[in-house]
C-alpha cells in the first residue's frame, strides 16, 4: 500500500488530497485547502502555503506526491504568481524527502474522466465515483484528489514497463 498526496496549487487557495492505493484499490484518506490570508504580502502567503503543506505531510506521512503543472493564463502576472506558489509547494515537498511528480491538468482530467478538457464538476463527480467515501467541499480539494488518482494510474503503468 502506498500513500499519495495530490496538490492542486494556487496562491489564493491550494487544494490537497491524500489517498491510499494498492493494486487497483483506491482509498480516500483526507483532503482540504490551504488558504493564506490574501491581504498578506506575497512572501508571507508563500510561507503560509509551505507551512500548510508541511503540516499535511507531517500529519498524513505520504510516500509520494503529485502536483498539477502550471497552465498559462491570459494574464502573465497571474501565471507568474501561480508559479511562485507552485515553487514554494514543490520545495516544501522536496525538503520533506518525498518523491514529487508533475502532471499536466489535461492529463489529470483525462486520467480521471476520460476527457482532457473536462469541467471541474465532472472531475468532482468522477472522484466521488472512484472513491465513494471521499468527502470534499471544494473543487480545489476534489482536483487535488484527482491529481493523486492520476499519479496512481501513471505510476502503475510505469512500474509495469520497467
Amino acid at each position: 500500500m502506498s500513500r499519495i498526496l495530490g496538490i492542486d496549487p494556487g496562491l489564493v487557495k491550494t487544494g490537497w488530497g491524500v489517498i491510499d492505493y494498492s493494486g487497483n484499490s483506491l482509498k480516500f484518506v483526507a483532503c482540504g485547502l490551504v488558504k493564506p490570508d490574501s491581504k498578506l504580502p506575497l512572501a508571507e502567503r508563500l510561507s503560509a502555503l509551505s507551512n500548510g503543506i508541511k503540516n499535511v505531510i507531517e500529519q498524513y506521512r505520504p510516500d509520494e506526491c503529485a502536483i498539477e503543472e502550471t497552465f498559462v493564463n491570459k494574464n502573465p502576472l497571474s501565471s507568474l504568481k501561480l508559479g511562485h506558489a507552485r515553487g514554494a509547494l514543490m520545495l516544501t515537498v522536496s525538503l520533506s524527502g518525498i518523491d514529487l511528480t508533475e502532471y499536466a491538468a489535461t492529463l489529470v482530467k483525462k486520467s480521471v474522466t476520460g476527457v482532457g478538457r473536462a469541467e471541474k464538476n465532472q472531475v468532482g463527480m468522477m472522484v466521488k465515483q472512484l472513491m465513494p467515501t471521499a468527502k470534499f467541499d471544494s473543487e480545489d480539494a476534489a482536483d487535488a484528489l484527482a491529481v493523486a488518482i492520476c499519479h496512481t494510474s501513471h505510476s502503475r503503468s510505469y512500474s509495469r514497463i520497467t
